[in-house]
C-alpha cells in the first residue's frame, strides 16, 4: 500500500521556517489575526539554514560599516544611496521588534541582539583617503551623526587594540566608529517569532516537510504538495497566497509554480568558511564588527570581518567569510541543486552572467584551493598577532547570488535581496542574500502591500501598522528630531545599552 495523502485548505502557505517566513507571518498575523497559516520546513528543526547563528555575519547591516554598500565612483566620490536606503530600512526592523517586546511577542531581547560597535578599517593611503570621502558624505545626513574618523595611532589603539598590536609602525591604517551597532542573533529572533505564530490556533507548524511541487488551480488558489520526510505521507494544501522564503532553494521552488515572472532567472550559490577564535584570552580583547574592503571579484558576502558574536549568551570572535564554490543552494542541499536550476528560460542569462563575472569565477576558485596557512594571512592584516592554534575552521551558511535576464548583456549577477512575484500578487518567493535578514521587515511590508492591496489600503490595517512601525512612511535621515526620538525608544525597548 502507497503513503496516504490527506488536503488541507488554508489562506497563506509559508514555505520555510527562518527570518523572512517567521518576519512575514507575525506581520501577517498582527495585522489580519483572522488569516490562517501553514509554515512548511524542510529540515526537523527552524532557523537551521541561513538565519542560524553561525551561518550568518549577524550584523545588524545598516551600512554604518559595510564598505560595499558606498561603491567609490570613478571620480572618486562615494555613492551613499544604498547605505541610506538600508539603515532607514534597518531601523523599521528595530521599532518592529520594539513592538514585540512591549507586545510580550519577545520576552528577552538580550537573547537576541546585543549592542556591538561597527566599524571599517582599511589599510594603505588609497584606501584610506576613500574611507574619509565615505565618512564625509555619510555624516552629513541624519543617520550617520556620531560616526566618528581616526587615523591617529594613539586613537585606534583605543579602538582597536587586539588589531593595532605588533603592527608595522609606518603602516597606513584609518577606521570609521559607530557606537549603535549591533550584533543580531537571527536564529534566536526566528525561533522566537515561529514559537509564537505555532501557539495560534489558526497557525500551524510542519516540520520535516519538503515541498515536491506547487501547481496553479482553476480557481487561482494554488495548491502545495508535500511529502512528510518521517511518515513518507503527502499532502496536499490549498491556499490562496503562498510565499516561498526557502533561501537557496526559494530559486527551485518559484521555477516549479510556473509563473512568467519566473522565467529568466538564475541562481550562483557561494558557500564560505570562518575562522572562529578558541583562545578566551584573545577573544575577551576585542569588542567590535569590524569591516574592511572586499577583494577584487569578491562577492558582497566575502567581505572581510573581525567580528564580535554573541551566540547562545557567549562572546565568540569569527574572522571572514572565506568563500567558495558548491553546487548546493542550502548548506543542507543537494549537489544537483544547481544542475537542477537550469532551464530553456535562464540558461542564456546564466551563462551571459558566468562569462561577464569571470574574476568572479577566479576568486571562488583561488578561495577553494586555500590552505590553512592562506586563511591565516589573511587574518593577519586585520590581526598581526594571529597564531592558528588560535583559530579553528567554522562552515559558514551557503548563499545564492540571483541572476536575471538583462536586455543588453543576456544576463546579470546580481547582489543583494530581490522579490519575485506573480502578476496578480498570489504568490511571491524572496531571492538573493545580504542584506537581507536585516530589512526583513521593510520587505515583508512593501510584500504585504504588493500581495494583499485590498487590506493594505484599509483604515484598520495603516492604524495598526503605525503602531507597531511609528516612522513608517517618514525619513528618520530627514527628520533629525525624528531619527533621535526612535532610536532612542528602540535602544531603551531593546536594550541596548
Amino acid at each position: 500500500m502507497g503513503k496516504k495523502t490527506t488536503k488541507t485548505e488554508v489562506d497563506v502557505v509559508l514555505i520555510g521556517a527562518g527570518i523572512m517566513s517567521a518576519t512575514l507571518g507575525t506581520l501577517i498575523h498582527e495585522l489580519s489575526p483572522d488569516i490562517t497559516i501553514e509554515i512548511l520546513e524542510r529540515l526537523d528543526t527552524v532557523a537551521a539554514e541561513s538565519s542560524d547563528a553561525w551561518n550568518n555575519a549577524g550584523t545588524g547591516h545598516s551600512a554604518l560599516c559595510e564598505l560595499n554598500y558606498t561603491p567609490q565612483r570613478p571620480d572618486g566620490s562615494v555613492d551613499i544611496s544604498k547605505a541610506i536606503a538600508i539603515a532607514e530600512q534597518y531601523e523599521v526592523s528595530k521599532q518592529f521588534w520594539s513592538y514585540l517586546v512591549e507586545q510580550n511577542v519577545i520576552k528577552n531581547p538580550e537573547e537576541f541582539i546585543r549592542r556591538v560597535p561597527h566599524m571599517s578599517a582599511v589599510f594603505g593611503e588609497k584606501d584610506k583617503q576613500f574611507l574619509k570621502t565615505r565618512y564625509d558624505a555619510l555624516t552629513q545626513h541624519n543617520l550617520f551623526k556620531g560616526m566618528e574618523y581616526a587615523e591617529d595611532k594613539s586613537v585606534l589603539n583605543d579602538w582597536i587594540p587586539l588589531m593595532m598590536e605588533d603592527r608595522a609602525a609606518d603602516e597606513q591604517v584609518a577606521a570609521t566608529k559607530m557606537d549603535i551597532g549591533t550584533d543580531v542573533n537571527f536564529g534566536t529572533l526566528t525561533r522566537d517569532l515561529i514559537s509564537y505564530l505555532d501557539d495560534k490556533e489558526n497557525i500551524a507548524l510542519s516540520k520535516s516537510h519538503e515541498v515536491k511541487d506547487i501547481e496553479r488551480l482553476s480557481d487561482g488558489r494554488w495548491e502545495v504538495e508535500t511529502k512528510d520526510l518521517q511518515t513518507g505521507n503527502r499532502r496536499k494544501i490549498k491556499a490562496k497566497f503562498v510565499f516561498i522564503g526557502a533561501g537557496g532553494h526559494s530559486l527551485l521552488l518559484l521555477e516549479k509554480s510556473g509563473i512568467p515572472e519566473s522565467k529568466g532567472y538564475g541562481g550562483f550559490p557561494v558557500g564560505g568558511q570562518w575562522l572562529r577564535c578558541t583562545n578566551e584570552q584573545v577573544i575577551a580583547q576585542h569588542h567590535a564588527k569590524v569591516y574592511g574592503k572586499a577583494s577584487v571579484g569578491a562577492p558582497p558576502m566575502s567581505v572581510p570581518h573581525l567580528d564580535t558574536r554573541y551566540i547562545d549568551g557567549k562572546q565568540a570572535l569569527l574572522f571572514g567569510p572565506y568563500a567558495g564554490f558548491s553546487t548546493k543552494f542550502l548548506k543542507k542541499g543537494s549537489y544537483f541543486d544547481l544542475p537542477a536550476s537550469i532551464k530553456l528560460s535562464n540558461i542564456r542569462p546564466m551563462l551571459s552572467a558566468g562569462l561577464d563575472n569571470l574574476p568572479l569565477t577566479k576568486y571562488l576558485i583561488t578561495e577553494v584551493m586555500k590552505k590553512p596557512k592562506d586563511k591565516l594571512d589573511a587574518l593577519k592584516q586585520f590581526l598581526p598577532t594571529a597564531k592558528m592554534e588560535d583559530w579553528e575552521i567554522e562552515k559558514a551558511g551557503q548563499r545564492v547570488q540571483v541572476i536575471k535576464k538583462h536586455p543588453v548583456h543576456g544576463g546579470i549577477l546580481e547582489f543583494g535581496t530581490e522579490v519575485v512575484s506573480s502578476a496578480d500578487g498570489s504568490i511571491a518567493a524572496l531571492l538573493g542574500a545580504s542584506p537581507g535578514a536585516s530589512t526583513s521587515v521593510a520587505v515583508m511590508i512593501n510584500l504585504l502591500k504588493r500581495c494583499f492591496p485590498d487590506r493594505a489600503k484599509a483604515d484598520t490595517y495603516r492604524t495598526k501598522l503605525r503602531t507597531m512601525i511609528p516612522s513608517w512612511g517618514k525619513s528618520l535621515n530627514e527628520d533629525a528630531e525624528l531619527c533621535a526620538s526612535t532610536r532612542k525608544w528602540t535602544h531603551d525597548t531593546l536594550k541596548l545599552y
